[in-house]
């Protein structure tokens, strides 16, 4: 992606961060802006208090960097010791699905990718240590591409976690800038919320026909595809009220009715509040 001369490079570049920012959700910068500023305005009082002679929890929260950090290496480091790495020869297939994805969203390098065992788990994600990004997959998530026969639900699965990864979802900054507004419930979530979105386009940017592979996160891996999707879609519009918003202000990611609503419908962003 990276390798054009003659001065057409920065264009190539350009069209890039063009497109990522067609692919972010509207409201992401908002509620990242606002995380951000609760975990500025946490630590900047957390210095002034220990400045002054208080300690203890100013401390504690003075330690948030170096916490965020070992806890990504930790993290990867059990991905790289108890996974399998996806690679040309271990399950070669999803290693392409792996290495189109990072070409097609405009990555300058191929993010690791491993499966990881689930113990009927379904769920994947993405994140990073240092310079380096990865994503995992769990092993019962990972056979609907394999044993299920469905590549294209797995294609979009690793579109969605290497779109996070190109949305500078992994980075270790960001990650941190967030950390103090993820202990605060509503706020931390839902600038998660906004991000699967985003996450959600970048996987229908690279593969839309698997887009009725999300179903597995509504009745698993065996009876996902007799789900009628359009039917969960349609539910977006009737099932509401104070309690449907309740669950959503509360959960990391949009409940699926308005999650397949907005991934059949691209006219407008998916609910986020």
């Amino acid at each position: 992606m990276f390798r054009h001369h003659n001065g057409r490079m920065g264009w190539v570049s350009w069209g890039n961060r063009r497109r990522r920012r067609d692919l972010r959700h509207p409201r992401e910068n908002l509620f990242l802006g606002i995380c951000v500023a609760v975990t500025v305005l946490a630590v900047v009082g957390a210095v002034n208090r220990s400045l002054g002679g208080d300690g203890g929890q100013p401390l504690l929260l003075l330690s948030v960097p170096g916490a965020v950090f070992f806890a990504r290496g930790i993290l990867y480091a059990r991905q790289r010791s108890d996974g399998v790495r996806i690679s040309e020869n271990q399950f070669p297939e999803a290693h392409r699905m792996v290495v189109d994805a990072a070409r097609e969203l405009g990555l300058p390098r191929v993010p690791d990718a491993y499966v990881v065992l689930g113990n009927g788990r379904l769920n994947a994600f993405a994140s990073g240590h240092g310079f380096r990004r990865y994503v995992a997959i769990t092993s019962d998530l990972f056979e609907i591409g394999g044993r299920l026969r469905d590549p294209d639900a797995l294609r979009f699965v690793i579109g969605h976690e290497v779109g996070h990864i190109a949305a500078g979802h992994a980075s270790y900054w960001r990650q941190f800038g967030v950390s103090v507004a993820n202990v605060i419930p509503g706020i931390g979530m839902t600038l998660n919320r906004a991000q699967e979105y985003t996450a959600d386009n970048h996987a229908y940017a690279f593969c839309p026909e698997g887009v009725e592979g999300l179903r597995v996160l509504a009745a698993g891996k065996y009876l996902y595809r007799h789900v009628d999707f359009a039917d969960i879609a349609d539910r977006a519009g009737t099932d509401q009220g104070f309690f449907v918003m309740l669950a959503n202000l509360l959960s990391s990611h949009p409940v699926n009715t308005w999650r397949f609503h907005a991934l059949r419908d691209r006219s407008r962003p998916g609910r986020v509040l």
